[in-house]
């Protein structure tokens, strides 16, 4: 994965040429696409920093430390690095809190969950991905069923185990990010509500219209959450989850005014 022609596409110079192999494909020209600014947007994490560390440098190094860069959710759970993605991430945030934007997703909302409700609510989490999460800061379950005790003695674990002002960040993510007429978000909108009017549950775990029914407001939506083969432009959404825990392809999106381009 290299962003080749990310610089070019947000100055308007004339792009380089393509190096040999594996490449995404063209920008589309998509003149509804009407963002105030160019911005970059990443998909599902899941646990794989190495993915993460390289698309994040090469963003900076081709567009600089001026333009926004948007994460869709879903940081930890399923693959092996979760603690350095969420620590990674915690600092990149910490440091450019005007140019580097973390939306909550369904895991982080399942991670404190854990935290808050170890053996109630929480469970579903290490059902989910969250042993994975345990495991990268040394925290380890029995197999198999867990107890009370066992859920609690791990949340605790866990939480002693985040360094400062992660967990309080964690809880603080917003929901929803917006540029022009474009909209950020993990999972999804429900197409028949305006931006403003969406519910958390919607904009964490989906909609069962989302997929299907195309908006009629002008509005594109830009979402994670469920994995796609290829990142997909659609009528009024942008879907750049490719399941990089499982495919090693983490999808980055350089969005502009009229143009959208995918980078794996």
């Amino acid at each position: 994965m290299v962003l080749k022609r990310l610089k070019s596409l947000v100055s308007g110079r004339s792009a380089p040429s393509r190096p040999q192999g594996r490449v995404a494909p063209e920008p589309r020209v998509e003149t509804r696409l009407a963002p105030e600014r160019p911005f970059v947007a990443i998909g599902d994490i899941h646990g794989c920093f190495d993915l993460m560390q390289r698309h994040y440098t090469t963003v900076r190094a081709e567009l600089g430390e001026a333009i926004e860069v948007v994460f869709l959710g879903d940081y930890a759970d399923r693959g092996p690095q979760s603690a350095q993605v969420l620590e990674q991430l915690f600092a990149w945030q910490s440091a450019s809190p005007d140019t580097v934007i973390c939306l909550m997703g369904n895991h982080e909302k399942m991670l404190l969950e854990f935290i808050d409700d170890p053996a109630g609510k929480g469970l579903r989490w290490l059902v989910n991905g969250g042993r994975e999460t345990l495991a990268s800061y040394g925290i380890t379950l029995p197999p198999g069923q867990v107890t009370a005790d066992d859920a609690a003695d791990a949340a605790d674990a866990f939480e002693a185990a985040l360094p400062d002002g992660l967990e309080a960040w964690l809880r603080d993510l917003p929901l929803i990010w917006s540029n022009g007429n474009i909209h950020c978000v993990h999972a999804a909108m429900d197409p028949s509500k305006p931006p403003e009017a969406q519910n958390r549950r919607t904009l964490l775990w989906g909609h069962r219209d989302f997929l299907t029914t195309p908006r009629a407001d002008g509005q594109t939506v830009v979402h994670g959450h469920t994995i796609m083969a290829e990142p997909t432009l659609g009528d009024t959404r942008i879907s750049i989850d490719t399941g990089a825990y499982h495919s090693g392809r983490l999808t980055a999106a350089l969005i502009s005014p009229g143009s959208c381009e995918f980078s794996l």
